[in-house]
């Protein structure tokens, strides 16, 4: 019986050769290079040619573990196979000449590129658009037989698993395309592309509205600039602006610059109302030491303004290795000035930007009349492992500290009956938390997918002394907290994503046990729905947007015989907006 790596030399270039789209599923990780023999006689002059670019879906979303095949013109002999990062991207060597490209990703129909001529020492970029499967308007998807067994194969021996672990990740959208190609074209003449969002949501704290805009502009082929901003008309949130520069100095090392500025409102110190707002930056170099070994050196540093001058300086530290062709170890130092669930993601080549809930100063804790910077910072240590061509499995251990994290709470003691007598305080949160996460990832078809997960640990709860003590509000204690989400990518543009998350009423976490899987900290069932919008011919892509959070309102809570005493900044939460990408 042929193994995968078998099936895949079979399949691709009969991909090339019958030159039509089939259904597409997974490549395992591995790469083939031109053998000798292939390599042509060219007496030692010339010098290696690359091919670089990125895949993504039609709306600008890169698409990880995607496979890029480099064939020999005009036959159906595979010379060069690698696999996309995480950011989409991919890079490829090999001898001057003219070859055949093709790239295929899990869930999506391939796409090919006839006749890509490099010459020697040169370098050419090619970015793939692909066409989710199921559309209906590929060829071999209007092929009669396309059901049959000889296709259904076909199909199955492309197939394996993605690591599904992106925070905030976007929807694959369903639209024809071609390749773009940008042959021996400087970044410098890419056209700026950009994203902006505006949304209406409500809380129990009441109603609001918001825009949101981030904006890709290419310096250079080394460098790329992003400006990003938040803006919500309302006292109680955040407004912020944010910028990250990204420089390629070379092969080996990736700098990003980020800066921030944002106004957090304003807070009553001493009787009277001043403004807080909080400036950050932050710098790393993503260090590729050999392939499949990145190491990120950086330091995070941020500051309040106005009402305080807290200040937080802390490195960040990470390892990426890849230890075989489905088994990855990480490994990293974190830290964290806010906790912040995400509402949406702009996704651009190599740039993920978040757009998170609006910050209220309510959160903020308050010791001696200053304002007090939320710190909190995770070491962890993992695994990722492909298990079979759908599934894949992640291990973790994990510990936090928690230096100082502002948490809202209401207390209402039972010598009273009305609600309105709910007495509002900030708690600042000290403590640490170690425990171990597993998470299990499914595809159970092309257009649906399942994943679970575990966390098991010690940490912080609320104290029932605090009801009678608002000093004594957090004592340590055993947690556990589990997780099941399940999306669905319909062929009609739609994707809905359902989470439910369930954890111990009292428990509260200073760093999410699932940071870094997840980007939805709520508890109780959230639902969030995504639909594709026509385009009426106009050079832009719009989807709407419906996310609805802990539905069933579930609070984190304590209730004992003397009262009760809930966490203040949970609760139901709907948002709605319209996404468009240009």
């Amino acid at each position: 019986m042929m193994n995968l790596r078998q099936s895949i030399k079979i399949a691709l270039p009969l991909l090339a050769f019958v030159s039509t789209f089939v259904m597409a599923g997974f490549a395992a990780p591995v790469s083939h290079d031109t053998t000798a023999s292939e390599q042509p006689n060219l007496n030692g002059k010339a010098t290696l040619a690359t091919i670089r670019g990125v895949v993504k879906d039609e709306f600008g979303s890169p698409i990880a573990d995607a496979t890029v095949a480099i064939f020999k013109l005009g036959t159906n002999k595979l010379l060069k196979q690698v696999d996309t990062a995480t950011n989409g991207s991919y890079s490829l060597k090999l001898w001057p000449g003219t070859y055949t490209i093709l790239a295929v990703a899990e869930g999506f129909n391939p796409t090919t590129i006839d006749s890509v001529k490099v010459g020697s020492s040169t370098e050419v970029n090619y970015a793939f658009k692909l066409v989710k499967a199921g559309a209906g308007n590929t060829l071999p998807e209007k092929r009669a037989d396309r059901n049959s067994s000889k296709w259904r194969i076909r199909g199955a021996t492309l197939g394996r698993s993605i690591y599904q672990n992106q925070d905030g990740e976007t929807p694959v959208e369903e639209k024809k395309e071609t390749a773009e190609v940008a042959e021996d074209s400087p970044k410098s003449s890419a056209r700026p592309t950009g994203v902006v969002e505006t949304y209406f949501a409500a809380d129990k704290r009441g109603a609001y509205t918001g825009v949101n805009f981030a904006t890709l502009l290419p310096v250079n082929s080394r460098t790329d600039v992003v400006i990003a901003g938040q803006f919500t008309p309302n006292s109680r949130t955040s407004q912020r602006l944010e910028s990250i520069l990204r420089f390629k100095a070379n092969e080996r090392h990736q700098f990003s610059i980020k800066g921030s500025a944002a106004t957090l409102g304003r807070v009553h110190l001493n009787g009277h109302e001043r403004a807080l707002g909080q400036y950050s930056l932050s710098g790393f170099d993503e260090w590729k030491v050999r392939d499949g070994f990145i190491l990120v050196i950086g330091l995070d540093y941020s500051t309040f303004a106005g009402a305080s001058g807290d200040s937080s300086l802390m490195p960040r530290v990470g390892i990426q290795y890849d230890l075989d062709a489905k088994t990855r170890f990480r490994a990293g130092f974190t830290p964290s000035t806010d906790e912040r669930a995400w509402t949406n993601v702009a996704q651009f080549e190599g740039f993920s930007v978040p757009f998170t809930e609006p910050i209220s100063v309510e959160d903020i804790a308050v010791e001696n009349d200053i304002p007090r910077m939320n710190r909190s910072a995770r070491l962890e240590f993992g695994i990722e492992r492909v298990l079979d061509n759908a599934s894949s499995i992640e291990a973790t251990v994990f510990g936090d500290a928690s230096f100082s994290r502002g948490v809202g709470l209401a207390r209402l003691p039972f010598t009273t009956l009305d609600n309105s007598e709910f007495d509002s305080f900030v708690s600042n949160q000290r403590g640490r938390a170690a425990g171990v996460r597993v998470v299990y990832s499914r595809r159970l078809s092309s257009s649906l997918k399942a994943s679970t997960g575990y966390s098991y640990g010690t940490g912080q709860k609320l104290s029932p002394n605090a009801i009678s003590d608002p000093s004594r509000v957090f004592e340590s204690g055993l947690f556990q907290t589990l997780f099941a989400e399940l999306t669905a990518d319909l062929n009609s543009g739609t994707r809905v994503q359902a989470i439910y998350r369930l954890s111990p009423d009292a428990t509260i976490f200073a760093i999410d046990p699932f940071k870094g899987r997840l980007a939805i900290y709520d508890p109780g069932l959230s639902v969030l729905v995504t639909q594709a919008l026509p385009r009426f011919g106009l050079p832009l892509h719009a989807k709407a947007i419906i996310d609805a959070r802990n539905l069933f309102d579930a609070q984190t809570s304590l209730a004992t015989g003397e009262g009760r005493l809930m966490l203040d900044g949970q609760g139901r939460l709907i948002r709605g907006g319209i996404m468009v990408r240009f």
